[in-house]
């Protein structure tokens, strides 16, 4: 048995633990996770892609590239299998991309050992004791974990979660699918249908195996045993007619629509992201993304906290940001759940929802909140772009072209200066502060094109904290609400 001291420590190696892990670990944060699995294997890939701005998140951290060489670009988003066009969003990441979770996940794992984070596998947390000044975690193995902040990123049945008391309030699951990869005896007909009960979809995994990945409604929704392939054998022939000899699974689960959501993100030196704080539907492959999301508005503002620059109130504007978006995104994929069965009500609607959807409008709006790069978090009145995600623009600076995104790799928040060279420098104790200039025009997805300011500032997660126009007015407020007290900024 050992025990171990890190300032975070993280129950669960998912994507959402490990994003958080690389972005404390590239702030400076000694982080560790806690992970059940022995390696980083994952049996089944539930999520297939990521959405436009989990794009761009990456990019900002300098690890696109890795991704996009992986998977399979596609220029759309979707909408309940309505496919929407997302080429003329100003984004240098105007697409989703094929990847599955497995994928994803190891490529992450990657990014997280090059940074040198403790990985502590094989171990299930059976429980944690907080206090004023940490949280010690208990695990299967008797080793012990000390962190001053734990957390959650387990799953939806996240044991964090529940220890800490925090309610899970939402709906119960109206529908329930077998997700499973297989071989069969005959060639399956490929394709998608939709009956009353949900989706039916069979397609090639394209890995010259011959196999098969399913997604196959179940004709019961309440289920407490793991699915079999019996299971599927009985839903295949049930939703078609026949199981197509059905055979040697790679794997098999089950998911549904139910609804959930954390009442509260944060819970003293408790908090959570991903899974442990939302689940919903898979309709329209949100979950991954939203999660990779939470754990970059989170990861700064930790280690912030940590360095102790910041006060410990920093972390609830995670809620107070995130828990909007999950709560929208809940929104959204119960609108889908109910749009993905067929039947002649419901698709009237569809038709009506796609029809609808085939106008620039409608579907510039649901694309942008779908691809993730609409995101807002209220900070109040002002210039369009406070609160919204700081676009990739090509700066010309004293020192040569740069792209914005590379100013973030650091996970440290940066002024841009778009007025009078020198007006800010003043600040450069506090932040990290870039003169350059822009010629182009300030393109916003969904809003367009907005006014040109004068100055921005840029915090950690791409998201912009302040603007200002002809003076640094409220920037001394906008520095203590995101960065803190003054740090060395290594410039």
């Amino acid at each position: 048995m050992m025990s171990k001291e890190h300032a975070v420590v993280i129950a669960g190696g998912g994507p959402t633990g490990l994003m958080l892990a690389g972005e404390l670990a590239l702030a400076g944060v000694d982080v560790a996770i806690v992970e059940r699995r022995i390696d980083q294997e994952l049996i089944g890939s539930r999520a297939r892609g990521l959405h436009a701005r989990s794009i761009e998140v990456l990019d900002q951290r300098g690890i696109a590239d890795r991704f996009l060489e992986a998977g399979q670009i596609g220029q759309v988003t979707g909408y309940a299998f309505i496919s929407l066009d997302i080429s003329d969003f100003p984004s240098r990441h105007h697409y989703g991309l094929g990847l599955g979770q497995n994928r994803v996940e190891e490529l992450l794992a990657e990014w997280v050992e090059e940074l040198s984070v403790p990985f502590y596998r094989g171990r299930d947390i059976t429980g944690f004791v907080a206090d004023a000044t940490g949280v010690t975690v208990q695990t299967s193995t008797g080793d012990t974990f000390r962190g001053r902040y734990l957390v959650g990123c387990d799953g939806g049945r996240s044991l964090i979660r529940k220890t800490a008391g925090i309610e899970f309030p939402g709906w119960e699951a109206a529908s329930s699918m077998l997700l499973a990869e297989v071989e069969t005896s005959e060639e399956p007909e490929l394709g998608l249908r939709m009956d009353d009960l949900g989706v039916q979809a069979v397609a090639p995994l394209g890995d010259g195996g011959g196999r098969y990945g399913m997604v196959i409604r179940e004709t019961e929704v309440e289920h407490d045993t793991e699915p079999t392939l019996h299971d599927l054998s009985e839903e295949l022939i049930a939703a078609r007619g026949t199981d197509y000899g059905v055979h040697s699974p790679t794997w098999i689960t089950r998911f549904s629509d139910m609804t959930r959501q954390a009442a509260s993100y944060r819970e003293g030196r408790v908090l959570l992201a991903g899974d442990s704080a939302h689940i919903h539907s898979p309709a329209g492959g949100q979950g991954l993304n939203l999660g990779l999301q939470d754990a970059v508005n989170l990861g700064w503002k930790l280690a912030q906290v940590v360095h102790g620059t910041s006060p410990e109130s920093l972390l609830d504007t995670y809620h107070a940001e995130r828990h909007p978006v999950g709560e929208r995104v809940l929104r959204a994929t119960m609108a889908q759940s109910a749009l993905q069965r067929s039947n002649p009500r419901l698709d009237a609607l569809r038709d009506t929802v796609s029809e609808l959807l085939g106008m620039d409008e409608p579907r510039i709006h649901i694309a942008g909140m779908m691809s993730g790069l609409d995101i807002h978090y209220d900070l109040g009145e002002g210039h369009p772009l406070l609160g919204r995600r700081m676009p990739d623009l090509d700066l010309a600076t004293a020192d040569g072209p740069v792209r914005v995104f590379t100013l973030l790799h650091d996970v440290r928040p940066v002024l841009l200066n778009f007025a009078a060279a020198g007006r800010l420098d003043s600040w450069a104790d506090r932040v990290r502060v870039v003169d350059g200039t822009y010629d182009g025009a300030w393109e916003l997805p969904v809003l367009g094109t907005v006014s040109a300011p004068g100055a921005v500032l840029v915090r950690p997660d791409g998201h912009v904290g302040w603007v200002g126009e002809a003076t640094d007015s409220g920037l001394a407020e906008a520095l203590d609400r995101w960065v803190g007290e003054p740090v060395d900024t290594g410039v």
